[in-house]
């Protein structure tokens, strides 16, 4: 028997183990339930991935990749005179507009890492790189408060029920990033000569 080749069959696993999440939860999730999934032999999946977490790890970094790039495609995150909250409340507005069932499926797996410690370091992933993008405007302890807000604000929207509120996301995002042009404008009054 020969063996194929098959460059992209990795990639197709970790997008049906998110599908797989997705559909049944990660109770759900198993090597068997994503090799029917992707329509691959059972040990493709083990091939790749010899262990669950291994294969989680690789679906939760898959998810924050999106969301990522979409963080870095934006040209007003980058443009200082751009009202970095309206940004940030924009963006969050686009995840939800995904679909609930996309934010459940990637917080899922984000808070997978309170009971799998393997998934803990790509969780932290996403919060550092976020934070990373955010400090050129606001600085770092700003940028990983507006971070945490995020988290916050999803977090409640999800297992609330409630609808995403772009408007009050704007404002409680820019408080804080708020606090941080007073502190800066603060510190240059103090600076001047008087």
């Amino acid at each position: 028997m020969v063996r194929r080749y098959d460059p992209e069959r990795r990639g197709r696993i970790i997008d049906a183990a998110i599908r797989v999440v997705g559909a049944k939860g990660i109770a759900g999730l198993s090597h068997r339930s994503v090799a029917a999934e992707a329509d691959v032999p059972l040990g493709s999946t083990t091939y790749h991935f010899a262990s669950l977490d291994e294969l989680l790890t690789a679906a939760l970094r898959r998810s924050n990749e999106n969301f990522a790039a979409v963080m870095r495609e934006s040209r007003a995150l980058a443009d200082p005179e751009a009202d970095l909250a309206a940004e940030l409340a924009r963006l969050l507005g686009e995840f939800f507009g995904g679909g609930r069932g996309r934010a459940e499926l990637e917080y899922e797996l984000y808070l997978a890492a309170l009971r799998r410690p393997a998934l803990r370091p790509v969780a932290a992933e996403w919060t550092d790189a976020t934070a990373c993008l955010l400090a050129a405007r606001t600085g770092p302890a700003t940028a990983r408060a507006l971070v945490a807000l995020m988290d916050g604000i999803c977090l409640q929207v999800l297992l609330t029920g409630g609808e995403y509120d772009e408007a009050y996301a704007r404002e409680m995002l820019g408080r804080i990033a708020g606090a941080d042009e007073e502190k800066d404008g603060r510190a240059t009054r103090l600076g001047r000569p008087g």
